[in-house]
Parts: C-alpha cells; structure tokens; sequence
C-alpha cells in the first residue's frame, strides 16, 4: 500500500514509522531484526532502508603500496526490504540515490521493486562521495532528485529508458517521498530557495516529504507553514532523532548540517554520563513529540540507525 493511502486510511490518526540501515557487507540480518523486533507492538505501518552509495577504500599491498577499490559497504537493500515484508507484513521504503547510480541501475532498481511488490520509494541525490567536498552526478545519473522523480515518474506509467512508447495516462504506479530541510538544505542559499527546489520536486510527482532530523519544533512549523503558502500540499512528515551520547553534539551538527536548542545542549553537557544523556534525549523527544501531535502531523517518523531502545520509551509514552 501507498504511504498516503496508509496516512488517508489514519482519518487523522498519527502513525509511527522508521528508518533502518543495513547491516554492514558480511554481517547477518538477525541484528536489524533485534533492532525491529521491539517497535512492531507500534504497529508501523512502513519502514524506510536506507541505501549506501559507493565509497573508496584502500587495501595495502606491501612494501608500501596501496591500492585503492570502489566498494559499497552496506549494500542489499533491497532484499532487506524484501525480508522485512516477509517477517513482519508491512510495507517497504527502499531509499534510490543519485550518486552512485546511472540511470540504467536506476531502472533496474526499479523492476526489481515492482517484482517485489514494493509500492514506495524514497527519492534522494545523496551526499557527495566520502572524502569529495561537492555531489558529483556519476556518469550517466542523475544530478538531481527532481530528476530522479521524473524517471520513477516516468517508469511507473509504463515509460522504459529505451523504448519510445508513450506513457500511460494511469495514476504512478510508484507512491513517491523526498527529503525536506527544516533547517534548509546545507548548499542551499537561502530557505526561499530551498523552498521552490522542494516545490519543483513536488511538482515533478513526489506525493510526500519526509525531513531531516531536527531537534526545534520552530523550525519545523515554520518550514510547514511556509511550504504551505507556496503551495506545497503533500504530506510533510517529520524525521525524529533522540539525542543518545555527548558525542552527538558535534556529530550531529557536522554530519546533518542543524543546529541544537541552547536548552538541549546545556542538559547534554552537565549530564554525568552517556546514559543520563540517553534519558535526556528520551524526554526531550517525547516532548517535542508530543507538540507534534497537537501540531496535527501525519506520521512520527524515528531514525533509529540501529538502536530501538530509546525510541521504544518514546513511542512507548505517544501510542
């Protein structure tokens, strides 16, 4: 089922949902189980899995030599998807990148879904590729997700990359999400501009947006608000990430580009240790929730990047 058919069938009802990460190459899938088990008395109606684009590595080939190799190192997200379907019945959300892909894999990718009976996808273009300032598109990809949109567009009425059949007038096949920045997106200019690029991927057939984690319920509304007025009207769904060790407060910043609340950081700083921040991070989300709620959205969505823990005393206190 489509996830805005899962938010229509709420009648305004919030649902819970989550985003994993496969397991690392060589590694089972009985630890991401570990990590679901817990949170299926919630009743997601979806989960996210996310995809890894291609990295480099080096590999030490003696006397000082070193070689160095493409490799992904968590690649299989699809079977993950396919796996969790099988074991707990919920529907998917395969994350398709840009980078890393050409628009042949892409359409692959696609098939493989639909053979899947997946009816999701999540459209980003994806970080640059470690150790490279700037995204660049790989060689025959996209550059972008709005384009990425239009192929998962096309593809679903029935359009192939080589074939010049016309496309279908059918509804897409293909429920589509994208990502949006409270906060805006770190190489946009300006919010505005972030904006009407959110607003053009809108338009090029995404049917939801899911946002970055972000730890301020302001920005947040604001960005709804202002999405709204210009004309975006798609479910806007919101990423929530208990704050879990010290450690996140400059992992955070540095890798999702979002600032922390002055409150928040002054908790996490006298805190005695990570486990007292573990609580911190569990009644600030809880709260913050808890004002989402009121707020109306549709959806809790938890980025638990592979601990539920904390996320089920969350979840635990809303549903």
């Amino acid at each position: 089922m489509k996830i805005t058919e899962h938010i229509k069938n709420a009648n305004g009802k919030t649902l819970f949902s989550l985003e994993v990460v496969p397991p690392q190459k060589g590694i089972g899938i009985e630890d991401l189980y570990t990590n679901i088990d817990p949170l299926m008395e919630f009743k997601p109606p979806f989960i996210d899995v996310t995809t890894s684009r291609e990295e480099y590595i080096y590999i030490d080939k003696g006397n000082g030599l070193m070689e160095r190799r493409i490799t992904r190192m968590r690649p299989g997200t699809l079977g993950i998807c396919a796996a969790i379907q099988h074991k707990y019945n919920v529907d998917t959300v395969p994350h398709l990148l840009c980078g890393g892909f050409t628009k042949e894999e892409t359409e692959y990718l696609l098939v493989d879904c639909m053979y899947l009976g997946i009816d999701n996808i999540m459209a980003l273009r994806g970080d640059a590729m470690k150790g490279h300032q700037y995204f660049e598109p790989t060689p025959g990809g996209h550059a972008s997700a709005m384009d990425l949109v239009h192929q998962i567009n096309d593809l679903g009425r029935g359009k192939y990359l080589h074939n010049d059949e016309k496309a279908s007038d059918e509804l897409n096949k293909f429920c589509i999400g994208v990502a949006g920045y409270p906060e805006k997106h770190m190489e946009a200019p300006s919010m505005n501009y972030d904006l009407k690029w959110l607003k053009e991927k809108v338009d090029a057939g995404a049917d939801y947006i899911v946002t970055q984690m972000f730890f301020d319920n302001k920005r947040f509304i604001e960005f709804v608000q202002k999405a709204r007025e210009m004309g975006i009207t798609v479910p806007i769904i919101p990423g929530i990430k208990p704050i879990a060790t010290k450690k996140h407060l400059k992992i955070l910043p540095q890798v999702f580009k979002i600032d922390l609340p002055e409150e928040l950081i002054s908790e996490v700083e006298n805190a005695k240790n990570n486990e007292a921040v573990k609580q911190i991070g569990v009644e600030w989300a809880i709260n913050q929730c808890r004002e989402l709620l009121d707020f109306g959205v549709p959806v809790l969505h938890f980025y638990s990047m592979g601990k539920s823990d904390n996320i089920k005393k969350v979840a635990g206190e809303l549903f």
